[in-house]
Parts: C-alpha cells; structure tokens; sequence
C-alpha cells in the first residue's frame, strides 16, 4: 500500500503547481498551512476575486464567480476561517461588489472566459440560463453567512440568497448535476458553522441533501474508470460524514476502485478533457491529475479502513470541517 502513496508523492514533487504541492505537504507531511494561502494568494486579483486558472480548465485570469468559488473550496479543505485575513476579506469584497451578479445569483460563466484557453462549459454564449444554475450560488451565499458581520449589507444578502436556494431546491424536487449538489452540501457546511441565524432549518436541507447524495451517486462502478460521473468521494470525505451510511458499500468501493486504477506514474485518469486549445489542455490535464493525487490520497486516508497505515498520520493542524449529524 505504501506504494501508492510513494508513486503519487513522486509526481507532486515532479510535477504539481505550487499551490498543489502546499496543499501536498500539508495534509501529507506537516507542512504549514500558511504556505497553503501564500501560494493561493497568487490567484487572487485586486477586486478580491480569483483568476489565473485556479480552477484549471479556465485559463481566464480575470476574477470570475467559478474561479473564486475554487478558492473556496481551498479555504475549506485545510479548514480555514478567519474572517479578518486578506484571502476571506478580498472574496467578501468582490461578492459583495456586484460584480458578475445578477441580484439574485453569481454567474456560472463570465464573457471573459471566452479570450482565454478553456474547457467548452466554461464558454460564455448567449444563453443566460447557467446564470441562474446555484453552482456555484449556493456556496458563496454560505461563504458569506460564514464570514460576512452579521447584520451587514453583504451578510442580508447571503441570507436571502441562501433562502432563495432552498425553496428552489424544494421546488425542483431533484438535482441532478453533481457540482451544483455540492453547492448545497457547502451552504448546509456554512451554516451549521456560521454564527449568525440559520436562514433556514439545517436539518431539513440535511435530510434533503442525503436523499439526492444517494441519487447522485453512479452506482455503476465499471463507468468509474473511464466516464465521468459522479462517485462517493465527490460528496464524502471521512466515515463521519452524514452521506457515508446510506452509501456505505459505494463508498468503500471506491477505495478498492482508486488502489486498483492508479497508473505507473503515481497518478489517475483524468475522465474528461477539452480539443479546442489542446496546448493549453495538455497542461491543464496535468494541474488535474495534481489535484486528483490529492483527493483520492485523502480519500484512502480518511474513508479507507483497509488503508489505514499505508502513509503517514496526518497533519495535527489539516483537520477538515466534517459534515456531522445535527
């Protein structure tokens, strides 16, 4: 087992952005978490938003709601919080500038996209109607509630957007596309951690969200290796999470799935791609395969009991915020 984890640690070191390579060290080897925002910052543009590629099939380095959205997840995965640093403060001002905002969502695509490398559903067209998608909505309203005074301009916004989210999840009945559903999970996050009131009951959106996980995960473990659909790690990541017992055999296969499809080279396939700047693509796709070392190590850490031993103990200071019962 622990060659699995030597083969993906070797590319990191050969291969992986900065960034990646923070987030590596990190959660694998007790690096600190302030090389994790140094390197993050670099993403990060006057008016608080993010570009640059964060999110590696956009190469756009203008601020967009997608790409600042990847910089939350970043805060969220090494389970930062402080409201008062520069990183939280730049994202709170570009939410609340209006920017790439139509009053009540975040645009899922900017016209800017369109100069720039990117994959073809980060294309800006005509139709608007990805503009009143909750991906990534949803998570910067609870972003927001986190970390916004309570009280505020910004923080009222949050917590009516936030509202606006649920009666719309309540509406539609089922979500069908994975990365808004965690969108959902992200807001439900914020909230139960926020400090301020609960724009909603936790506990219904909670109950909610374990019905569509359940739905949205392939039950099709054969397309896992080569089609891009939705498995557990897109939603669970620990044994205390609240979708792991009703997706507990998936969730396990998933270990066995990820040991069995590593590659000679320590990393997995990327299942998608993009032709239209195959340059651009080709270094995209390995940005991703950084990225994906990262979660599927994790992913054997922390959901994987037939792994435990197989890599060091993990960084005292990388405890992650857990989706817990409420």
């Amino acid at each position: 087992m622990s060659e699995i984890f030597d083969l993906s640690r070797q590319f990191i070191y050969r291969s992986a952005r900065p960034l990646d390579f923070a987030r590596w060290r990190f959660h694998f080897e007790g690096g600190p978490k302030t090389d994790v925002l140094e390197a993050l910052a670099q993403y990060q543009n006057e008016d608080g938003g993010f570009g640059h590629a964060l999110e590696p099939d956009c190469w756009n380095p203008f601020s967009s709601p997608i790409q600042t959205w990847a910089a939350t997840e970043i805060l969220h995965e090494i389970g930062f919080h402080d409201s008062a640093h520069p990183l939280v403060a730049g994202i709170l001002k570009y939410l609340g500038s209006g920017k790439d905002f139509d009053g009540h969502h975040w645009y899922n695509t900017v016209e800017s996209n369109n100069n720039f490398p990117h994959a073809p559903w980060w294309h800006a067209g005509s139709d608007s109607a990805s503009h009143h998608d909750y991906n990534p909505t949803a998570c910067l309203a609870g972003f927001i509630l986190l970390h916004a005074e309570p009280g505020s301009a910004l923080y009222t916004l949050g917590f009516d957007i936030a509202g606006e989210a649920l009666s719309a999840l309540i509406s539609q009945g089922t979500i069908h596309d994975m990365h808004t559903l965690l969108c959902y999970i992200r807001l439900l996050q914020y909230v139960q951690q926020a400090a301020g009131p609960a724009p909603f009951s936790a506990l219904a959106l909670k109950r909610k969200l374990v019905e569509q996980v359940s739905r949205c995960i392939s039950p099709d473990k054969t397309a896992w290796s080569d089609s891009y659909v939705c498995m557990p790690s897109q939603f669970i990541d620990s044994r205390d999470s609240i979708f792991y017992a009703s997706n507990q055999e998936l969730a396990d296969a998933q270990c066995g799935h990820i040991i069995r499809t590593q590659l000679e080279d320590g990393t997995w396939p990327v299942n998608w791609g993009w032709a239209d700047y195959p340059d651009a693509w080709a270094v995209s796709k390995i940005w991703w395969k950084s990225a994906i070392i990262i979660k599927n190590i994790l992913y054997l850490r922390d959901v994987g009991s037939s792994a435990a031993g197989f890599m060091p103990e993990a960084n005292p200071g990388a405890s992650r915020t857990r989706e817990r019962q409420v």
